[in-house]
């Protein structure tokens, strides 16, 4: 994790220095559209110190989201604490850094359509009221052979310790390169299906594991393309085998106290993560659209292959929305809820965003947290779910859109800017795709129609 405590002019400085240490020539300029997709720009080494300073101009109205023709200018402020030498380099001696951007419009005010600010002004708002966020995230993703199809790398399963293949030797390369770009790694390891696997980042504060998992696809899909095969994000690539998440690891933090813990609940939990979980409970079916943001997203929302559907919580039950892990049972640090619904194609500055925002309303509201569900939630009859008060996610992108269009919570988390934007674009999405003749559609009705 960088140090916080340094100051601007000392980031700065720091920038300045390991620019000639190392001779960078090229740097960089990373920032997002509202989708995540991530957009760069390079400057010269000789321009660094005057853009750490000013910030580099560009046309924002062509990215998604930002801007239109007549208020295109924008300027792409550095944040000199991203400050990171890319391990990959050119065909020259010089070096390569890249370095995360913050959006501005002229003059200096913050652009709301930067989804980098959405997440900052959602985390003032958890200091105000006197928390730190903490985040970790499970990244699930495929090998394939190419982006043509989804011919896998491999036949292996969960954890399997498969012998020396091209797939379990990219992760490998892919977590030292992560390693050596200052992002720490919990672990890794193969996941459920034949060619997916997934790369647990280590706890740390939002915004900088927002920034991590902008980072982490990018090489993640680097040491793929240098090996000549394809990495993907996409939540449900393939028919019948688990699609790829990107479960949540998330606790509020007052100073060094973990504010989610109590010794003497038998969860280990306190009353404001009760009240936090309560908040998401209550809230994730209007937030899926940020949190699960693809048609194709809702391929994998569905029963029988451990994503999640139905809205609970519980310790141990993995078809849960909410866990709460038991790695480390009575240890303080450790506690905290895992959300089980987004995937790993989000755009993480909105996807943190409106899950704080959910949490923090449960603690303001003082929301009441249901009983845990332990069973089965699929094998239970509907009128077993309804009894229970056990609700569920949304079927399709479609009903995600409309239950987050008419979200106040959303539109507050989002500000005006990104709502609209996002909303309108996801209504295009689904034009676009309801107007599609499938695959599955062919076979199925024409041979008989």
């Amino acid at each position: 994790m960088e140090n916080k405590n340094r100051s601007n002019e000392e980031s700065k400085e720091r920038v300045l220095k390991i620019s000639k240490e190392h001779n960078v020539q090229f740097i960089n300029l990373w920032f997002t559209d509202i989708l995540g997709v991530l957009k760069s720009f390079a400057i010269t080494a000789q321009e660094l110190e005057g853009v750490l300073e000013r910030g580099a101009g560009f046309d924002g109205s062509t990215i998604e989201g930002f801007a239109r023709i007549d208020e295109s200018d924008m300027i792409a402020m550095p944040d000199p604490d991203t400050f990171q030498l890319l391990p990959w380099k050119p065909s020259t001696h010089h070096a390569v850094a890249r370095i995360f951007c913050d959006v501005q419009r002229p003059g200096g005010k913050p652009f709301e359509g930067d989804p980098r600010y959405v997440l900052k002004r959602n985390l003032k708002r958890a200091t105000q009221m006197g928390y730190i966020f903490y985040v970790g995230s499970e990244l699930e993703y495929f090998y394939f052979q190419d982006s043509k199809g989804t011919q896998g790398l491999d036949e292996g399963g969960y954890f399997d310790m498969t012998p020396p293949d091209i797939a379990t030797d990219l992760r490998q390369e892919t977590v030292l390169t992560l390693e050596e770009m200052g992002i720490d790694v919990e672990c890794s390891h193969h996941e459920v299906a034949p060619s997916q696997h997934e790369i647990d980042m280590t706890y740390t504060d939002a915004l900088t594991m927002a920034d991590n998992v902008m980072t982490s696809r990018l090489v993640i899909k680097q040491i793929a393309l240098q090996h000549g095969v394809y990495a993907t994000f996409m939540p449900k690539p393939v028919f019948g085998i688990n699609g790829s998440g990107m479960h949540i690891h998330q606790s509020l933090f007052k100073g060094d106290t973990n504010a989610f813990f109590d010794r003497n609940d038998k969860y280990g939990l306190s009353k404001i993560a009760r009240q936090y979980i309560a908040g998401l409970l209550r809230h994730t079916p209007e937030i899926t659209a940020i949190t699960n943001q693809w048609v194709n997203s809702y391929k994998r929302l569905v029963p029988g292959y451990e994503a999640p559907v139905y809205l609970s919580w519980a310790q141990q039950n993995r078809a849960d929305l909410i866990r709460i892990p038991l790695y480390m049972p009575g240890n303080e640090k450790a506690t905290r809820i895992e959300m089980r619904s987004p995937d790993p194609a989000c755009n993480p500055y909105l996807a943190f965003s409106v899950m704080l925002a959910a949490g923090l309303e449960g603690i303001e509201k003082e929301y009441e947290i249901p009983d845990p569900v332990e069973e089965n939630v699929y094998i239970m009859t509907e009128e077993e779910r309804k009894r229970r008060g056990i609700g569920t996610l949304p079927g399709n992108l479609w009903e995600a859109i409309q239950l987050t269009e008419k979200s106040e919570l959303v539109k507050k988390t989002l500000g005006e800017h990104v709502f609209d934007a996002f909303i309108k674009n996801k209504k295009i999405e689904w034009d676009q795709y309801r107007c599609q003749t499938t695959e599955y559609e062919i076979k199925r009705y024409l041979p008989i129609l």
